[in-house]
């Protein structure tokens, strides 16, 4: 059986010529989106900083107390880089540093929602998940 080519694109799933890629591609919003969450412990760390105004270090350490504060500051630092968070370091004695959710990554919240809602949706199935018996 030959393998036939998409000759029509769904418009909910690709309105724009942008994710009309033949192969998976940087540029497309899709992998865009994927990206910026990507990295284990990233949607924590996100879902973290939506929920106020800004956080220390140590108190998002404090909310996530297995995560190693080596991979959170790597997690911070993909996501200052990214334009998503933003980091703000105070002069004077003690320095503070806070770090707080940008516009930018404001844009995350609604997909991060709709990951948590799919997450449940796919969990709560009763039927058996591959290796299950």
């Amino acid at each position: 059986m030959a393998h036939q080519a998409v000759s029509a694109w769904d418009d909910e799933l690709v309105p724009t010529a942008d994710g009309r890629t033949r192969a998976p591609s940087p540029d497309c919003p899709v992998e865009v989106a994927l990206a910026a969450v990507s990295g284990r412990w990233t949607t924590l760390v996100l879902r973290n900083l939506l929920s106020g105004d800004s956080h220390s270090f140590s108190g998002l350490a404090a909310s996530l107390p297995t995560l190693s504060d080596k991979v959170l500051t790597d997690r911070l630092r993909q996501l200052v880089s990214a334009g998503l968070v933003e980091r703000t370091t105070t002069t004077g004695f003690p320095r503070r540093t806070t770090y707080r959710v940008t516009a930018r990554g404001e844009e995350l919240r609604p997909l991060l929602i709709e990951l948590y809602r799919t997450g449940l949706a796919l969990g709560s199935h009763d039927e058996a998940r591959p290796g299950e018996t």
